[in-house]
């Protein structure tokens, strides 16, 4: 658990403090003509994104940030290590670890089976080896690293510091206000509050009259002011909790998405083809007192499609929320004029759902493993806890100055804030774009470089006695190939370039703890290779106490190609097609 956030009489007590240590700091440090980095952190923010496409949600400041960036079209969340694993996917027997919480495993750069955090039970520098972190780096490098929000998981996994103080110049701020996330907050038709899973709120009404991600923003940019009067090299961290459940957001952001514009998912049903292995049966959802009153089927549900639409009215509604707090934090940036010399990342990542208030009952135990991003129902799930391209792929861009976009005339603002709710706002140019595959993992590499710092080694394998090194690809070609007036899809060869991800489950059909079960009960895992053409995942027999997949023991497979395939609804992996397609791959 996270310690007491302090109260109100308290802040300006600990802000004072935290600015006293940032002039310690900075008075240690020194640095001239040094890019600084801003990195947020969405949780659960699948693509969903004007700038990724989608026409109806209303993301103009994420927009904004894009159109000056260079955005990743196919980034994924990473688990399974390249060196070994598309070995073992086509049929080589190996060994493998398990997938650990994402966030370590881009924060370390290393891959989960290198972290081997299995189940959020441990601590990386105790359980596996001392590495190192981005934010870590950047400090022993004369950085000022601060941390705001949900950046480490909290909890055993990060030594319920954040990684403090290995990582951060002084402890992590978290808002006061995140321990009602999961209370009786939301009222609901019976004038009674509940826990439930649709919490729009009246933000007057609501413990402290604030939200978690508005406290971060308002904190992130106390933090930017105190960093532009001492004119030191910063790197701050802030990571947002929504469009995370519970959906609880400032109620007036529904009246963006009226339900009779919300549609369904293109997919609602299970594919027939789907191996019921693969099933996500969504029980953090279930666990919502309002999913709850549904009494809605185990494990294939489906959920009613009034109550369908709600959900995708909320997730949006909660995206748009969250746009306006990246919209003031970038706005600020601007106005400091330190948008000139800020490198800016914005990524999205999985987290745990994390537990209700005493009291209210549980149908699953505490998460051990997660994926990223969220479906809305695509296949018949809602939430996570799949290898699909819904559940794994994730929002990816760079802003650095000069680089990515030229650097604005004297006067003018390059993020000035961007209304949702202005009907007329004029919209953006998309950014420049590449669509090779990338990996979480890479973030590591990619901003030390575009920094200009020291590049960390690649990892020797195994590596964990090297406390600094890197398994992330850098990502710098793509920055360094074009001018800014070429074409704004940079030319690439996505074919060279993968993905990979994988999933436990405790048995071969859906069951209460089959989205996340702990280490001891996962006796399958399936391990995801994804490339341009397709993606191809098998499930295989795994023997937690030595951490051992075994590969001769195929439960299921999948296999969906892409062109023909799009939304992977039809699994050919049986097929004669799939199986000529899968010997064409072996070695």
């Amino acid at each position: 658990m996270l310690p007491p956030p302090p109260n109100r009489g308290l802040f300006f007590l600990v802000l004072g403090s935290i600015c006293a240590a940032l002039e310690f700091v900075a008075q240690a440090n020194s640095a001239t003509d040094t890019l600084n980095v801003l990195l947020i952190i969405v949780d659960d923010l699948r693509p969903s994104l004007g700038c990724y496409g989608d026409k109806l949600v209303r993301s103009p400041n994420i927009d904004q940030l894009a159109s000056h960036s260079l955005l990743f079209q196919n980034a994924f969340a990473q688990a399974v290590p390249p060196e070994h694993c598309v070995v073992c996917v086509l049929g080589q027997h190996c060994q493998q670890a398990v997938c650990a919480p994402s966030r370590v495993s881009f924060l370390t750069g290393r891959r989960p089976d290198t972290t081997r955090l299995y189940d959020f039970n441990s601590y990386w520098r105790v359980h596996a080896g001392n590495f190192s972190t981005i934010p870590q780096y950047f400090k022993e490098n004369g950085y000022v690293t601060m941390s705001v929000g949900k950046v480490f998981h909290p909890g055993i996994s990060s030594n319920h510091s954040d990684d403090s103080p290995y990582s951060w110049s002084f402890p992590p701020y978290h808002p006061s206000s995140e321990k009602y996330e999961n209370t009786k907050t939301c009222r609901g038709q019976d004038g009674e509050l509940h826990a439930n899973l649709l919490c729009p709120v009246d933000v007057e009404d609501v413990p402290e009259g604030t939200l978690p991600d508005k406290q971060s923003t308002e904190q992130a940019i106390q933090l930017l002011k105190k960093m532009k009067t001492l004119a030191r090299p910063f790197f701050l961290a802030v990571g947002y909790h929504k469009p995370h459940i519970p959906f609880r957001y400032p109620k007036e952001f529904q009246k963006l998405y009226p339900l009779e514009n919300i549609t369904l998912a293109p997919d609602p049903q299970v594919p027939d083809g789907l191996p019921p292995v693969a099933y996500n049966p969504w029980m953090d959802i279930r666990q919502r007192e309002d999913v709850q009153a549904l009494n809605i089927s185990v494990p294939y549900g489906p959920i009613p499609v009034d109550f369908q639409r709600k959900i995708r009215q909320s997730y949006f509604a909660s995206v748009s929320y969250v746009d306006t707090q990246v919209g003031s934090l970038l706005s600020a940036l601007d106005d400091l004029q330190l948008a000139n010399s800020t490198i800016i990342a914005f990524t999205s990542d999985h987290a745990t759902t994390d537990s209700l208030e005493a009291g209210t009952p549980f149908v699953a135990p505490a998460s051990s493993i997660d994926q990223a991003s969220w479906a809305l129902g695509e296949h018949g799930e809602w939430a996570k806890y799949s290898n699909f391209d819904v559940t794994t792929r994730v929002p990816l861009m760079f802003y650095v100055p000069g680089r990515t976009a030229s650097l604005p005339e004297a006067g003018k603002k390059l993020f000035p804030y961007r209304d949702p709710f202005d009907s007329i706002s004029e919209p953006v140019d998309p950014g420049r774009q590449t669509m090779d595959l990338v990996e979480l993992v890479s973030l590591f590499p990619t901003l030390t470089g575009l920094a200009g710092l020291q590049v960390p080694p690649r990892c020797p394998i195994p590596s964990f006695h090297v406390e600094l090194c890197r398994e992330g690809k850098n990502l710098l070609k793509h920055f360094q190939s074009h001018h800014l007036e070429e074409d704004l899809y940079l030319p690439a060869n996505p074919r060279e370039s993968v993905a990979y991800s994988q999933y436990p489950r405790p048995a071969d059909f859906p069951q209460w703890n089959s989205d996340k079960p702990t280490l001891r009960d996962i006796k399958i895992m399936g391990y995801s290779i994804r490339t341009i053409d397709y993606r191809y995942t098998v499930w295989v027999g795994f023997t937690p106490d030595e951490f051992l997949a075994n590969f001769s023991d195929i439960h299921a497979g999948e296999l969906y190609f892409v062109d023909s395939d799009p939304l992977q609804d039809h699994n050919m992996y049986n097929d004669s097609h799939g199986e000529e397609f899968l010997l064409s791959l072996m070695p």
